[in-house]
């Protein structure tokens, strides 16, 4: 079984084809899904998602980008949200350099804000984190010094100093399609010595399909790419892989339940 860590299924992109994208996924192996919230305003909708598919859980959180949209959300906003049966992560949030669509300082509060809900509900804060490397790791560091609290570095597109800083941390790393691209050698590089426990995969559909699917609707189904290629990188199996990484999805987002539990 394949799990697809990180998804968008409340996206446009998915309106008028949910049930085939979903039927899609399930037929390539794909035993859960989690679809990620990104503003408040849309979860609802998201947990609507969740109640329709028995295999689909989701979280609860603001994208760094649209973190200066409202008033930054509370802690406590969140905790509330993640009280719902099937919320099982706190984000996406994080800091975003990259696009800056929200100012940094806004950025860095709503991603203080996560980390406490993450503390005090028990479920891992999902990290965004592009071009801002070491205010991430600044963040995660000191926060940590005021409590434990579980985490995972999504869409790793980064560099090898963010990943053995979150590995040191205790924190997971999740792969999108992004491996299979050609010019992503250094992303490669930067995860080959991350340890399998601590590996996952992901999608982040409709974004970043992979090799052969690349410019297309990216949708779950094609999680088993990635997989692919993260199981040459750490030459095993692609079935010891799908395994490895499943197991620890149900380590890290221990809210959810395998397929027939």
């Amino acid at each position: 079984m394949l799990v697809d860590s990180h998804c968008h299924l409340n996206f446009p992109d998915f309106r008028d084809d949910l049930d085939g994208v979903v039927a899609r996924a399930r037929e390539n192996g794909v035993g859960v899904m989690q679809t990620i919230c990104t503003e408040m305003a849309e979860f609802d909708e998201i947990y609507g998602i969740t109640e329709r598919y028995k295999d689909i859980y989701c979280s609860v959180g603001v994208h760094p980008n649209d973190s200066g949209a409202t008033e930054v959300v509370s802690a406590e906003e969140l905790v509330e949200k993640a009280k719902f049966p099937k919320v099982i992560g706190i984000g996406e949030t994080g800091l975003d350099y990259h696009y800056e669509k929200s100012d940094r300082e806004t950025q860095k509060q709503s991603f203080i804000e996560h980390i406490k809900a993450a503390r005090e509900s028990g479920l891992p804060v999902i990290v965004h984190s592009r071009d801002a490397d070491e205010d991430t790791v600044d963040i995660l560091k000191h926060e940590m010094s005021k409590g434990y609290f579980k985490g995972i570095i999504h869409c790793f597109t980064s560099t090898k100093y963010l990943a053995d800083k979150s590995i040191e941390l205790g924190l997971y790393i999740s792969l999108s399609g992004i491996i299979s691209f050609k010019n992503a050698g250094a992303i490669r590089d930067a995860i080959a010595d991350v340890p399998m426990d601590r590996l996952l995969v992901e999608t982040d559909a409709p974004f970043l399909a992979p090799i052969p699917h690349r410019g297309k609707r990216n949708e779950p189904a094609f999680v088993k790419y990635t997989n692919k290629i993260l199981s040459e990188i750490k030459q095993i199996s692609e079935g010891e892989c799908a395994r490895i990484t499943t197991d620890n999805f149900f380590r890290l987002f221990d809210k959810a339940k395998r397929p027939g539990a």
